[in-house]
């Protein structure tokens, strides 16, 4: 018995169910678990492999000079903060402390209170005596530089406190980095729910649908004989 083109399974037709191997989808939300789990373990491997940082803090105090008017001391902490990172000030910091300057242009940054005339100088580090000898060499720097302008600006910086070595890193813990790194994994497996096109018509015909055979090939089959001896 010759075998048909039409009863090898792939050509035309459906093919047998004994031969016809089930097809498992993945459910449509499958980006979502698996961004969070690859978030999860970058972030892990963040916390992990990333060296842990310390940060100590000294702080600057500007009053004002002798007969000047205390408001005036408020004012010129806020723009003695915001040279405390200058290059004046770090080149001052660098001659007297040693320490290099690429480290206190990267690792120092200064705040300042909008309702004191306070200025607090952070140094951040791998090692936490690095850190506090930043703080300090920039703190110890703006106070005398800006011990050089009181005669005309009223309003004079001292070296208040010096920073503390710090006993535990700022940097985040690996339970931490996992868990933000899980969480920006499953915002963006959301965001790509969202955006991704839906293919509602091919995913119901690769689900095995059966499409209706052309009227022309039930005719000829013999499947309406009865339609055209009826009009004889």
């Amino acid at each position: 018995m010759a075998t048909t083109e039409q009863d090898l399974p792939g050509r035309t037709g459906r093919p047998p169910s004994g031969l016809r191997p089930r097809l498992r989808r993945l459910p449509s939300w499958w980006p979502l678990p698996l961004c969070a789990l690859l978030g999860a373990v970058g972030g892990a491997a963040y916390g992990l492999l990333a060296p842990p940082q310390y940060a100590a803090t000294a702080y600057v105090l500007v009053v004002p000079a002798k007969d000047a008017d205390p408001a005036t001391a408020l004012g010129f902490a806020q723009a003695y903060g915001r040279i405390a990172t200058g290059g004046a000030v770090l080149a001052e910091a660098h001659r007297a402390s040693g320490l290099p300057l690429g480290a206190l242009r990267g690792g120092v940054r200064a705040m300042t209170s909008p309702d004191a005339p306070m200025i607090e100088i952070t140094g951040t580090a791998r090692d936490p005596r690095t850190s506090a000898g930043l703080a300090d060499a920039v703190a110890r720097a703006l106070a005398r530089t800006g011990k050089e302008t009181t005669p005309r600006t009223g309003a004079r910086p001292l070296f208040l406190s010096p920073a503390t070595v710090p006993a535990d890193p700022v940097s985040a813990s690996v339970p931490l980095s996992t868990g933000v790194g899980g969480c920006a994994g499953g915002l963006l497996g959301g965001l790509l729910l969202l955006v991704r096109p839906r293919g509602t018509g091919l995913r119901a015909a690769g689900q095995g649908g059966v499409l209706p055979a052309p009227a022309h090939c039930a005719v000829a089959a013999g499947a309406v004989p009865a339609a055209e001896d009826s009009l004889r």
